[in-house]
């Protein structure tokens, strides 16, 4: 199915050579257009196969804001996944938490955690990280290795989309007792890792949750969402994947030219340190001041002032609102 997407991705392909990273993924994005956000069950297979098409394409240019892209996925991941467990805790609030994640392990913070794990990491499917994953949503996983034999047969058959649907419904399926707001969280994490495993992708992008929440993928006269294996689920994940799809590439065009504008701004900086926060800035979502410092190395005063030459320049921004304790991203 992802193949049958292959000329739009094609047409993405070609052509343009300035900036071909953001041009690529502003014009796969038109090209999906208002078509896939009108959510219409005849037409979501096909949107969510040309948008993992167009995105296969941007990813595997390895533009210098992949890791951006993945991390803040992570994070609109996250954020969803606090929604549905009805926790406090928009994007903000989670990046706050980012930074103490080891301090505070909070149920937002764990979510953090898990979605940041899956899109730090190459995707796998064994016992141990499955077993990871359950944990941190507090599910007991009695059976961690017939889950991982289970999940495997799934990537082995259909087309990537079903496959991961197939997948995350019988990941939901693992937990009949456990508490469902947490089972269908692993249940999308789940479908995510399938769904990078049958594309070979180096990463695992987070899609799924970012959109499963959307009005616009809920069935039936109630409007009510399915859960993973009941009947309609197929029908939703793939409507939440195609709009989930069309808003990554919104998102990757975006980064793209941010990142152009920093890497051009790179040589200006006098800091010796500054190609290393360059590079941090690349790879997540956020950075803060502090982290910078460590992560370089350089005082708090020298990649405070580091930041507010890239402000200055319009090179990133500043992400939490705060006059102190700032973080700054693309």
């Amino acid at each position: 199915m992802v193949a049958s997407a292959g000329a739009a991705a094609g047409d993405a392909d070609r052509g343009e050579s300035a900036g071909p990273a953001a041009v690529s993924a502003a014009g796969a994005r038109s090209r999906l257009g208002a078509f896939c956000e009108q959510g219409r069950a005849g037409e979501a297979l096909f949107c969510a196969g040309a948008g993992l098409a167009l995105i296969d394409v941007f990813l595997r240019r390895d533009p210098p804001c992949g890791g951006t892209l993945r991390q803040r996925l992570a994070l609109q991941s996250a954020a969803a996944s606090a929604r549905l467990l009805r926790l406090r805790a928009d994007q903000g609030a989670l990046r706050d938490l980012g930074f103490a994640l080891a301090a505070a392990p909070a149920p937002a913070a764990r979510l953090l955690s898990l979605w940041r794990g899956l899109a730090g990491r190459p995707p796998a499917l064994d016992a141990p990280r499955l077993n990871e994953a359950a944990a941190a949503l507090d599910l007991p996983l009695p059976d961690p290795e017939t889950l991982a034999a289970a999940l495997r047969e799934c990537v082995r058959e259909e087309d990537p989309v079903s496959a991961a649907a197939k997948a995350a419904a019988v990941a939901f399926a693992a937990f009949p007792d456990g508490p469902a707001a947490e089972a269908e969280i692993f249940a999308f994490w789940v479908f995510d890792l399938v769904l990078a495993l049958r594309l070979r992708w180096e990463r695992t992008g987070p899609l799924i949750a970012t959109k499963i929440l959307d009005l616009a993928v809920r069935l039936g006269e109630a409007g009510r969402r399915p859960k993973p294996a009941e009947p309609g689920w197929a029908k939703t994940a793939t409507a939440a994947l195609a709009l989930a799809a069309a808003a990554a590439l919104d998102l990757a065009a975006e980064l793209c030219r941010r990142s152009e504008i920093l890497l051009a701004v790179a040589p200006k900086l006098r800091a010796k340190p500054a190609s290393r926060v360059v590079n941090l800035l690349l790879a997540e979502d956020c950075v803060s001041a502090a982290e910078a410092a460590r992560d370089a190395p350089m005082t708090d005063r020298a990649a405070r002032r580091l930041f507010d030459r890239l402000l200055t320049l319009g090179a990133v921004r500043e992400l939490s609102g705060r006059p102190t304790f700032r973080i700054f991203g693309l």
